[in-house]
């Protein structure tokens, strides 16, 4: 599996946010909390929800699945006036990007295994201090073998 090469502009995105780990992956609750509310949200730039991570600059070196990093239920948005009470703005810098077009089950890890093990050593980039994100749009289905979804990793060339 190829990605496209994509240099993203800055996006603005509205939200909430917990610190968890993969091993205390609280990903669930966080949107169970989030999703019932997307629809206070004024200003939306598109009905797709936009799942973000923000790890810490040490985060794979070494890898732990035990290291806390910053993660994001959001929805973009073209203003961040009349922000929802709870929610919290947040700016996705810009910059290159490798974009996986990804079908099946969100709860299988392989994909991630296949870009940090397979692709990315392979490539002619490195993974760039900046958020990671999937996009999840209409054929995004959680859990589900069929579901669709862009998966986009933050690059710089080695």
């Amino acid at each position: 599996m190829n990605p496209r090469i994509e240099k993203l502009a800055a996006k603005k995105l509205i939200g909430h946010h917990i610190n968890m780990s993969l091993s205390n992956n609280q990903t669930g609750q966080l949107w169970g909390q989030f999703a019932p509310r997307i629809k206070e949200i004024q200003h939306r730039a598109s009905a797709d929800k936009i799942s973000l991570q923000v790890y810490p600059p040490s985060y794979y070196s070494p890898f732990s699945p035990h290291t806390a990093f910053e993660k994001w239920a959001t929805v973009e948005v073209t203003s961040f006036d009349n922000l929802p009470d709870g929610m919290k703005p947040f700016i996705l810098e810009g910059g290159l990007y490798a974009v996986f077009d990804y079908k099946g089950s969100s709860a299988d890890p392989s994909i991630f295994q296949y870009i940090f093990s397979n692709w990315l050593p392979n490539s002619n980039y490195r993974v760039d201090d900046r958020p990671h994100f999937e996009v999840l749009g209409t054929k995004y289905r959680n859990n589900d073998p069929n579901s669709e979804e862009e998966i986009w990793i933050p690059i710089r060339e080695k």
